[in-house]
């Protein structure tokens, strides 16, 4: 690899940038092999004649794994660096992704061990990227480079939905995994070469950037190197609002995540070969929206507002907007209300990136990975619960309605939270 293409001094692009976007690649890319099965889920009910509730243990069947590895992955990236806890998980997810077509043909309860197992692989991807941002990224930058890197959220879930009827009308539904767990073994090649594990014994960083990790090395920065203070870390009423605040968020995030490609075909009749069209529009807005809110945050700090009024400012908005076209949405049986009602509660939810979603780079920036374990390990738990009630509310009532306002009731029960406990300030 020639150093040279990555040289920097005082250029624009800085080695704490290369980090950063090839963070968000991974992002992208555990969204993108997660949130295919959503709409290849569709033709392989039909091959398989799996019911509701059976889809819905497919969809849900992934978390299980997704939430055992979250602390781990933390407590790995800790231990042994974030650059080879993140690059082993693509890797892992990677392969089990390609596997899914075979353990589909082969039996259920294989499939569902498989979709466990590339959870399992998914599990270390934000703990491992937080754990590097810790590292990599000044306080200044931290809220736009978490609402960057959460916007791939969005658009690997766009990517996948656009993607992924196009290649399984054309090629048959297999391709799907074939094609996009592929493209995690070409990011490793980047990441491997491109990438350290701190700014510390990276040899092409420029002198002005070094520099600055140094000064934030003087005012007690990140470097993440001590033990982890378990107990101090659970004690904290802020860990527990970030905590409280990821499990409510992370229902809405997962439920539409998982069954948007299925409410609008089977509630309003839309195709397969139509459904990304409508689908499509909320995550655009999300991945719009989420770049905004990081740099609009980090603004408002830098001209004065506290970082706790800023995180608090943005969590409201983040969970009180989708509630409320979420509520609305629950008596619409038409495509183009559902799609505009959708599309606000996405762009909305896209607030609380700047909100709870960074607030572990402000208070324990050392251990930060491990408190996006944890609270990511809460978070999870919707994937299982919320996914899999989700179908068996279909399979009952014949609507989604019933689901829409129980997760509007979690983003209010989580603002409230986060309203009375959180806080910018550095607690550990």
């Amino acid at each position: 690899m020639n150093n040279s293409l990555d040289q920097t001094s005082d250029s624009f692009w800085q080695r704490r940038h290369t980090v950063v976007l090839l963070c968000f690649l991974s992002t992208f890319i555990c969204y993108i092999d997660r949130v295919n099965i959503a709409v290849a889920i569709i033709p392989m009910a039909k091959q398989f004649g799996w019911s509701d509730a059976e889809k819905g243990l497919v969809l849900s069947s992934f978390f299980v794994g997704y939430m055992v590895t979250q602390v781990l992955g933390g407590w790995l990236a800790q231990k042994w660096g974030g650059k080879a806890v993140l690059g082993f998980g693509v890797l892992w997810w990677s392969a089990f992704t390609m596997l899914t077509p075979l353990s589909a043909m082969t039996s259920f309860p294989v499939l569902i061990a498989t979709r466990i197992a590339m959870g399992l692989g998914e599990g270390v991807a934000f703990p491992s990227v937080y754990h590097m941002f810790g590292r990599w990224v000044p306080a200044r930058e931290r809220s736009r480079a978490a609402s960057f890197n959460l916007a791939a959220i969005p658009l690997g879930t766009l990517t996948a939905i656009i993607v992924t009827p196009f290649l399984a009308i054309k090629f048959g539904w297999p391709s799907v995994f074939y094609v996009f767990g592929s493209i995690g073994l070409v990011w490793f090649f980047f990441w491997y070469f491109l990438v350290t594990d701190k700014p510390a014994i990276d040899t092409r960083m420029g002198e002005s950037e070094r520099a600055l990790f140094r000064q934030e090395a003087e005012q007690g920065g990140s470097d993440g190197s001590k033990g982890i203070p378990w107990r101090e870390l659970l004690s904290k009423k802020p860990v527990w609002a970030i905590i409280i605040a990821h499990f409510c968020n992370n229902w809405g995030l997962y439920v539409l995540l998982s069954w948007l490609p299925s409410y609008f075909s089977s509630q309003l009749g839309i195709g397969l070969r139509s459904v990304w069209i409508y689908v499509a529009p909320p995550w655009v807005a999300a991945f719009i929206m989420g770049n905004i809110v990081g740099v609009l945050a980090d603004r408002l700090i830098a001209k004065g507002w506290t970082v706790t009024r800023v995180r608090r400012f943005m969590q409201l908005i983040g969970s009180a907007g989708p509630a409320l076209a979420l509520v609305a949405l629950a008596s619409v049986q038409d495509a183009n209300t559902a799609v505009i009602l959708l599309t606000l509660a996405m762009a909305l939810s896209s607030f609380s990136f700047a909100g709870f979603a960074s607030n572990h780079l402000d208070i324990a920036p050392r251990h930060a990975g491990v408190i996006f374990g944890i609270s990511n390990t809460a978070g999870t738990l919707p994937g299982i619960i919320g996914v899999a009630l989700t179908g068996l509310l279909v399979q009952t009532t014949g609507s989604y309605a019933s689901a829409f306002y129980l997760t509007a009731c979690m983003y209010a029960l989580g603002l409230l939270v986060w309203q009375l406990y959180s806080t910018g300030e550095r607690v550990i």
